[in-house]
């Protein structure tokens, strides 16, 4: 690793010294050209020299807008310099995506193994998208719920037989669209009494051993689709009409 220049962005005076440490013992390319605890501090910082790499805490005097706002100026105006992100935010995963979004070429949690050379050494070699091994675990788990939640769907798709009309009318049963309203959904074929037949079928599909007795109404049927994975929660969105 070639030697390179660094701003330190951070407000809590320990964690600053313990992270100039890391610096000092593990990578000695580094030249600390200076340090800052605020926005205001950064910003005359970066202008009276220009580092190679911008080290940033995400919380600034309470704040964690603040971070995001100093990353994604600094990329915009400043666009080859490195800013990797050193966070005790290890709980807050929009503020991960917020600041990706604003251009961020990594993320380092402050928990397990903090800040290693390797990190720091792959920003510099021009890697995006750098992440420490407590982020990663998160994110591979994150991966993992996605793709079983993904699984579960095909098969509940596969085993209840539902086709894509039914889920096209399940959806949108559950984001509150009447019979009326989803006929006239374009490429949806059905009239309202084809759709109250439909309907009768998927509780057959659904509840193959009743419902305790209980008759189904569509509320209780676009529960039961979520439960199955038929439709997902977190991507229920309308068709074109």
């Amino acid at each position: 690793m070639e030697n390179f220049r660094v701003i330190i962005v951070e407000d809590v005076p320990l964690e600053l010294k313990g992270t100039e440490g890391i610096f000092r013992n593990e990578i000695p390319e580094a030249e600390i050209i200076g340090t800052a605890e605020s926005e205001p501090a950064y910003w005359k910082l970066i202008k009276r020299q220009l580092p190679d790499l911008v080290l940033l805490d995400l919380g600034l005097g309470g704040s964690t807008t603040v971070g995001v706002e100093i990353c994604r100026q600094t990329k915009q105006t400043y666009p080859n310099v490195k800013v990797l992100i050193f966070t005790g935010e290890i709980l807050n995963e929009k503020l991960w995506v917020d600041v990706l979004d604003a251009g961020a070429d990594g993320i380092c949690l402050k928990s397990g193994e903090l800040l290693t050379r390797g990190d720091v050494a792959s920003v510099m070699s021009g890697k995006r998208m750098v992440f420490n091994q407590p982020i990663l675990e998160k994110i591979v788990g994150r991966f993992k719920q996605s793709v079983s939640s993904m699984l579960m769907h095909q098969e509940a798709m596969v085993g209840y037989e539902i086709d894509e009309y039914d889920e096209r009318f399940l959806r949108h049963l559950a984001l509150g669209y009447t019979k009326e309203q989803i006929t006239n959904l374009r490429g949806m074929p059905f009239g309202v009494k084809s759709l109250e037949k439909r309907q009768n079928e998927l509780v057959q599909k659904l509840f193959p051993d009743g419902n305790n007795g209980m008759s189904v109404n569509a509320t209780r049927l676009v529960v039961r689709a979520l439960e199955l994975r038929i439709i997902d929660i977190d991507n229920l969105h309308a068709d074109e009409e």
